[in-house]
């Protein structure tokens, strides 16, 4: 080689050292990672988050931070997460909700689907219908007969407009034929605050929050909305054996901001699956009433968020539920 060509070799070699990668794998994490809530601490997605942080801060070598941005029923931590920089440091913890029915209900709603990458699917999940000591209800039976009796009187909070407990609610009085007033929150955890002292009447709650509330005896659980009964609460019957014909489940998981690289959601994607066969992660769900979710691929992932999307939009057109 030349004097000529082998500068030429060594200005090259140096170019291509400042120059990005295209086929080069990106390093994660390159610090603490950020897990967005987008609901206030206590409720039920803040305590998977923290759980799961817990779990997977192990496996990834650096510390998981939970940052709560509570309101609109979650859509605020949604907007951080899609405006935040693409590198996986930040990601959204989010309820099926945030990403699957907000979009059909919020004016002026970003398009989820397009603003956020879907990482895995963490939890499946069914809400539990829980009163105050001071209501007179023991099973949904009797609460449909005290709402009937008085139509102005009964309440219902939520953790925010679109979210499930709130759908859950408005399902539930459409099927029993009653009236009850929404009162939003910005999470589950206040929401279900002011059922045990009795400023609101009702909650359909997330389990994490409200099972050891039930069991603690503030509050009393008249029914389940799913399938089947939960093992955490084997005792309290679904809504569709007392012959209320509702079924209302949803799920949490991951995701990056649009256009975060490929190789760094199969790394995250790699750690949270790692960190879900911890032990710790089962008994994690056994105590807040949640399942494992279903075995699926990053891909096949993508295409149960993009096919619950167009569900929702659909069934909310046809249920014409009135949103607030």
């Amino acid at each position: 080689m030349t004097s000529l060509n082998r500068r030429q070799a060594l200005a090259l070699g140096s170019t291509a050292l400042l120059l990005p990668s295209a086929g080069r794998a990106q390093a994660w994490p390159s610090g603490p990672v950020t897990f967005v809530v987008g609901y206030a601490a206590g409720g039920s997605t803040d305590i998977n988050a923290r759980e799961l942080g817990q779990v997977m801060t192990p496996v990834i070598g650096q510390q998981i931070v939970i940052d709560n941005k509570g309101g609109a029923a979650g859509s605020i931590g949604l907007r951080a997460v899609a405006a935040a920089k693409p590198d996986g440091q930040t990601l959204f913890v989010a309820v099926g909700t945030n990403v699957i029915i907000n979009p059909h209900v919020q004016k002026g709603m970003i398009d989820t689907i397009s603003a956020l990458a879907p990482v895995c699917q963490v939890t499946d999940y069914q809400y539990v219908l829980v009163v105050g000591n001071k209501v007179p209800a023991n099973n949904a039976a009797e609460l449909v007969a005290l709402a009937k009796k008085d139509p102005e009187k009964l309440t219902y909070s939520s953790s925010g407009v679109g979210g499930n407990n709130h759908l859950a609610g408005a399902l539930f009085a459409k099927a029993a034929g009653i009236k009850m007033t929404h009162v939003p929150y910005k999470g589950t955890g206040p929401a279900v605050a002011d059922v045990i002292s009795g400023q609101i009447t009702m909650n359909f709650s997330s389990l994490p929050p409200a099972v050891s509330q039930i069991k603690g005896g503030n509050l009393r659980a008249l029914a389940v909305t799913g399938n089947k009964r939960v093992k955490s609460l084997p005792d309290v019957p679904t809504l569709k054996e007392q012959g209320i014909d509702v079924v209302v489940t949803s799920w949490q998981g991951l995701f990056a901001p649009a256009k975060t690289p490929a190789d760094v959601l199969d790394k995250i994607e790699k750690a949270a699956k790692e960190a879900m066969k911890n032990p710790k992660w089962d008994e994690a769900l056994a105590r807040d009433g949640l399942e494992q979710p279903p075995e699926r691929t990053r891909a096949e992932f993508t295409q149960f968020v993009k096919d619950e999307h167009t569900f929702w939009g659909k069934t909310l057109k046809e249920l014409n539920v009135e949103m607030e």
